[in-house]
Order: C-alpha cells, then sequence, then structure tokens
C-alpha cells in the first residue's frame, strides 16, 4: 500500500499534462500513486495516459468519465482513493523531485493529534512564492481560514489531505448547466474541526495557464452562478472574519442575481447580505460587462 494518492482531474491537457508526469518519474520516493480522471476529454489524453502506463515508471490509475466539471473529477477522486494521504496537482502544474519524501516524512514524524492534513508551499516557476509570505516559524498547526486574519498570509497553499478526513464530507453538488463549484467549500468544513500541520516547504510549483479557471475567474462567475451562491452560503458557517463575510455577502448578492434564486435563500447571515446588497448590484453588473460578446 502507498502512503499518498497524487490525484490530478484534467480536461483536454495532453499539450501539458507531461510536464506533471515528468516531475513524478523524478520523484525520490516511489511511495505515491498518480491518480488521473480525465473529465470527457476529446484530445489525445486517453492515448498518452496509456503510453505512460505502458513504461511502468510509476504507478498509475485512469479513470474517464462524461464532462461534469473540475469539482466532479474531485468527486470521482475522493471515492476512488485507498491511500492514508491525498494531494491534488493540477494538470499544468508539476512536483519539485523531492515533494513526495519531504511530505511523507513530515507527516510520519509529525501526525500525532487531531490534524486533517498538512499546508504546504506553491510556488511559481520563477521561484516565488503563490501566497504572500511562508508559514510563520513559531507555529507548528492552526486553521487554514485563520491565516490571513492572524498572520497575513494571502494567496493559493497546497493541501494534502488525511483521505478518511475528506471523505467525510459530502460531495460537491452538481448544478444543472453548471461545471464549477468552488473547491474551498469542502476546506472550509474540514476547518471548522480540525487543525492543519504547517510545512514551510515547496510541495507544488503552478502555471496559471490562459485556459485554467483561475485565469478565467469572471466568466466562472458568469457561467456558474448556482455553484458560487452555494459556496458562499456554506462560507458564511465558517470561521471568517466579519469583513470577510461581507465581502462573501456581496459575492452572494451578485451571483444570486445571476442565477435567478434568492440570496436570503438558506442563509445563516441575513442581516449582513442585507447591507452589501448595494455592492452585490455593481458586481452583478461588473460580470455582465466582462461577459459581453
Amino acid at each position: 500500500m502507498k502512503t499518498i494518492t497524487v490525484f490530478t482531474p484534467t480536461y483536454n491537457r495532453a499539450y501539458c499534462l507531461s510536464q506533471l508526469y515528468e516531475s513524478l518519474c523524478r520523484q525520490t520516493s516511489d511511495d505515491f500513486k498518480w491518480l488521473i480522471v480525465d473529465d470527457g476529454s476529446t484530445d489525445s489524453t486517453a492515448e498518452l495516459i496509456e503510453k505512460w502506463i505502458k513504461e511502468e515508471k510509476i504507478c498509475i490509475n485512469y479513470h474517464y468519465k462524461e464532462n461534469g466539471g473540475m469539482h466532479t473529477g474531485h468527486n470521482m477522486a475522493l471515492k476512488l482513493i485507498t491511500t492514508e494521504l491525498n494531494m491534488c496537482i493540477d494538470s499544468d502544474d508539476y512536483v519539485p523531485n523531492d515533494s513526495i519524501e519531504k511530505i511523507i516524512n513530515f507527516w510520519k514524524s509529525n501526525k500525532r493529534g487531531n490534524y486533517a492534513g498538512i499546508l504546504g508551499l506553491n510556488r511559481y516557476k520563477n521561484g516565488n512564492l503563490v501566497s504572500t509570505k511562508k508559514f510563520p516559524d513559531n507555529i507548528k498547526s492552526g486553521k487554514y481560514s485563520l491565516l490571513k486574519r492572524k498572520f497575513d498570509l494571502v494567496g493559493d497553499v497546497k493541501f494534502v489531505y488525511v483521505t478518511d478526513v475528506i471523505k467525510k464530507q459530502d460531495d460537491y453538488p452538481v448544478f444543472t448547466n453548471e461545471k464549477f463549484v468552488p473547491l474551498g467549500y469542502k476546506y472550509s468544513k474540514i476547518d471548522m474541526e480540525y487543525d492543519m500541520l504547517f510545512f514551510n516547504e515547496t510541495l507544488c510549483i503552478v502555471d496559471y495557464l490562459p485556459d485554467g479557471s483561475t485565469r478565467n475567474m469572471f466568466k466562472q462567475y458568469y457561467k456558474n452562478p448556482k455553484g458560487f451562491a452555494f459556496s458562499r452560503i456554506e462560507s458564511l458557517k465558517g470561521l471568517y472574519s466579519l469583513n470577510e463575510k461581507y465581502i462573501i455577502c456581496i459575492h452572494l448578492v451578485a451571483e444570486s442575481l445571476l442565477s435567478g434564486q434568492s440570496p436570503f435563500y438558506n442563509n445563516s447571515n441575513k442581516l449582513l447580505t442585507l447591507l452589501s446588497f448595494p455592492f452585490g448590484v455593481l458586481l452583478y453588473f461588473l460580470i455582465l460587462l466582462r461577459n459581453i460578446k
């Protein structure tokens, strides 16, 4: 049994998957599986991965599904993963040569306690941190949602989760004619119950490609308003400051207007939503403006 599964939801990314595959082949530890969930690709992804499986350089599991969006790829992956730990590496990213070895050694040395996993660092290809800073050197563990408020640490970090912990969470919901639900929904729920270990090592090299969701967020807001509204309502239940919840409410108003739903339905903070309404309307029109063809 391997210790960790690296899973990759992918859609028509045959042109860039090779850098991730090659980085996994270079790992100083082979104590991992690579699980690829193909979200209905129509390019040469299947043929490419079949070739890699035949090479037998690393352990690869490949699963094809009908196109449903990245969050549905996560749903399937978490049903298939059986290792103690798991880490999502997107199809346009890759890992440093010793990433797996560092994760496993750190986890084995520090996993005592009620931890949901590890938070590591992401870097761009030029070596710069994606987050504004590293984790505090004098703090061993804590909650992800409190990093910004307590330590002024903003920006993406890398999650390595205990599989049993994340499997306890409900699946990401599926909305008709939509193909995106923000992944932070599960992270926020886990944050309510567990701490994460802080690990000041680079675990992933990221590259936000032009066709990725990060580079096209306003388009995602426009095309997937129900998914975003759901995520905002769930976020209001999380460990966020009043100011952070106010910003969440602004987005909730805009996305609810786009979806034709009420921003107050199942909402635990109706007063704050009401106060955010004017700015939410402005964001709604901004999203419409950014998506005019």
